[in-house]
């Protein structure tokens, strides 16, 4: 994860690394505030400082959203759950909460979430601010889920914002980049616990590619991973059921998710970086090692596995129409390369939403993700896919590598003069800016 400290007696503080190792900054000082009073004296005494001033979470991007040579917030101290309103469906919680804790908590009181992406490792805040999500017909992303939220402007001052109180701030800020505050608390839809039935499935290729729409359509949240240099993907259906729970045995889960996914994939990956050459062979033994399986659980035990593996990452939202030509030409540009490539890709859904910079802003889409082992080479593999998702009017995940920028996104984001209107509004003296917001959103 990412780590950072302020050096002892006033010296420079150490590097700030991201969870991938890709990203690296060197900020002036570290700030971990206790309290949304000492976050704002903090956000003021930059701006006089002539600092700039970015929160960072748990290192989860891939891209250097978090990155600052002025002041790093670590809002970790900002933390837990503040509130439950039963009759409203809600929570409040600290922008520094990771969700693994927020699951836990709310399983405990007999609530969940309504959806989540794969990992909870990451804070609320950084999940939200870039756009996390999951799969889903009818839901996907956590910032899709949140009713209200406090958010520390240039100026100090605390907004608190709803569809009610400052809408037009709260259409824009659960998405923000940082660009636009530091988000203190946050405030989710969540509803009473239910279970969801898991059902992973080995299909090859040209199968779930031809079905996709109808999977889409027959199943609340479905996924699935191609293995390039293969014709084998697996499923994943999660439909909402009765129960009991009937998770997987703990030998089976072991071997499911911490031998194969984690551990032998390690290996794996360890090993094709040292022999390029043996990678398409060990891509077809992977793609046959899972088997079928059908488990149930509540949802965060079903959404979410450990990612002990660590990688670097590309991910666009494509028009849902539109995902599986593009896949299907990534597929023939793997296969007509020299490219060797130790990762599946993922390919999600997610309903159309109403947040001016969410990847699913204003229209169906689905997801294709590429992943490259770290330390090898990813920029060919990225590149030559990058070149076939904008072709097909791709926006690039905020958290994820990508080489777009303002001019591009101002293209496919029909609400992106309306974020960078209240960004000049909210934030003139670029206090919140760093490299990435300038080439993703202009000066």
């Amino acid at each position: 994860m990412g780590t950072a400290t302020a050096g002892k007696n006033g010296a420079a503080p150490t590097a700030w690394r991201n969870w991938a190792g890709n990203v690296t900054a060197t900020p002036a000082r570290v700030v971990t505030p206790t309290s949304v009073e000492e976050l704002q004296e903090a956000v003021r005494r930059a701006a006089e400082d002539g600092l700039r001033v970015k929160a960072v979470g748990t290192g989860h991007s891939f891209t250097a959203a978090a990155a600052t040579d002025g002041v790093l917030v670590r809002p970790q101290a900002l933390a837990g759950i503040r509130s439950v309103d039963r009759e409203a469906g809600t929570v409040t919680v600290g922008a520094g909460t990771v969700l693994e804790d927020l699951n836990r908590a709310l399983a405990r009181q007999g609530l969940s979430l309504t959806n989540m992406g794969d990992i909870m490792a990451q804070t609320v805040s950084g999940a939200a601010g870039t756009g996390t999500h999951g799969t889903g017909r009818d839901s996907a992303s956590i910032a899709a889920q949140i009713r209200g939220l406090d958010l520390v402007t240039a100026d100090g001052r605390v907004l608190t914002c709803s569809e009610k109180e400052n809408p037009e701030v709260f259409a824009a800020a659960r998405i923000g980049i940082g660009a636009l505050g530091v988000v203190t608390a946050v405030t989710f839809a969540v509803e009473p616990l239910f279970f969801l039935t898991a059902r992973e499935e080995p299909m090859d290729f040209d199968r779930v590619t031809a079905e996709f729409d109808q999977h889409h359509a027959e199943n609340e949240h479905f996924e699935f991973y191609w293995f390039p240099h293969t014709g084998n993907c697996n499923t994943k259906r999660n439909n909402r059921s009765q129960g009991p729970a009937a998770p997987p045995g703990p030998v089976g889960a072991w071997i499911e998710d911490e031998l194969l996914s984690n551990g032998v994939f390690q290996i794996a990956n360890s090993l094709g970086r040292a022999v390029p050459a043996a990678i398409p062979s060990l891509a077809r033994i992977a793609s046959r090692a899972l088997s079928a399986r059908t488990y149930t659980d509540i949802p965060y035990k079903v959404f979410t596995s450990p990612r002990r593996v660590r990688f670097v990452e590309m991910e666009y939202a494509l028009p849902r129409e539109r995902v599986v030509e593009a896949l299907r030409e990534l597929k023939t540009m793997v296969d007509r390369s020299d490219l060797r490539i130790s990762f599946p890709v993922e390919v999600r859904t997610a309903p159309a939403d109403d947040i001016a910079l969410s990847t699913a802003s204003g229209r169906e889409s689905a997801y294709i993700a590429v992943h490259m082992y770290k330390g090898t080479p990813y920029q060919a593999y990225f590149t030559a896919a990058e070149r076939i998702f904008t072709a097909h009017g791709g926006r690039p995940h905020w958290g994820k590598v990508h080489t777009r920028d303002a001019g591009y996104l101002a293209g496919v984001y029909p609400r992106f003069g309306e974020f960078t209107a209240l960004r000049d509004r909210l934030d003139p003296d670029r206090v919140f800016a760093n490299d990435y917001l300038r080439r993703v959103l202009g000066e």
